[in-house]
């Protein structure tokens, strides 16, 4: 976007509305939102133990890491549990590729973004919903999600992981696992954490037993395992 593009877009924004318009708006808004709400819980409780694959829809088959988040969904999917994504491409693509070649459930719940055309093409459809709001859609992976696996990724990685920290810190939500993948890739963050976080007093030094740090799958998967080997899960087929 240009900077006329950019102006035009602020000049239309803050064109004056009628009030009763508004309000008629967001009335409607409301029952979307409610409509979305339902159609998520009434989807999502029949999917059983499920992990979240996040990362960078701007990966491509046969990059590093997308390989890396294939291997992982296939090895998770194998031990039991199904592979929730985006529904885009990159990381995502991946994660439910894996899912469905190890014969799991594979859930896709989709938003338009820029870089994202609909579906990937290993989604199961009938387990995956498309949504408009982000904030709905949010609910939808961390009430249902067993743990998360965070690939390499942009501002919405970043966004999707922070929200889960912040809600185990405080204590909203119950412990899950968070797995980082990628050590070279994660460890500039983590040591501005450390360094400026936690030395200004921000965060507390067991913040950091939040998540866990690997490079390899079988790491990832491991920890995912260990952390739910006290249960009896069952194949999520």
């Amino acid at each position: 976007m240009d900077r006329s593009e950019e102006e035009q877009f602020i000049t239309n924004s803050f064109k004056q509305k009628n009030w009763n318009e508004i309000k008629t708006r967001n009335s409607w808004m409301l029952f979307k939102i409610m409509a979305e709400f339902t159609n998520g819980f009434e989807t999502m409780t029949k999917i059983g133990p499920c992990v979240s694959i996040f990362g960078s829809a701007r990966l491509e088959p046969g990059m590093e890491y997308y390989k890396l988040a294939e291997e992982i969904s296939y090895k998770l999917t194998k031990i039991g549990f199904g592979i929730i994504t985006g529904g885009g491409p990159g990381v995502m693509e991946a994660g439910n590729k894996g899912a469905k070649a190890a014969g799991g459930k594979s859930i896709g719940l989709n938003i338009e973004l820029p870089f994202e055309t609909g579906s990937n093409p290993y989604v199961d459809y009938k387990l995956s919903m498309n949504f408009n709001y982000f904030f709905v859609r949010k609910v939808m992976f961390l009430k249902y999600s067993q743990g998360f696996i965070v690939m390499p990724g942009g501002f919405g990685t970043l966004d999707e992981l922070f929200e889960a920290l912040t809600l185990i810190q405080t204590k909203k939500t119950g412990r899950f696992p968070i797995i980082l993948v990628g050590i070279n890739y994660w460890s500039g963050l983590l040591d501005w954490l450390r360094n400026s976080m936690l030395q200004e007093g921000y965060i507390k030094e067991e913040d950091f037993n939040l998540f866990r740090l690997v490079d390899t799958a079988d790491e990832a998967v491991g920890h995912i395992h260990a952390f739910y080997d006290k249960y009896s899960i069952k194949q999520n087929f």
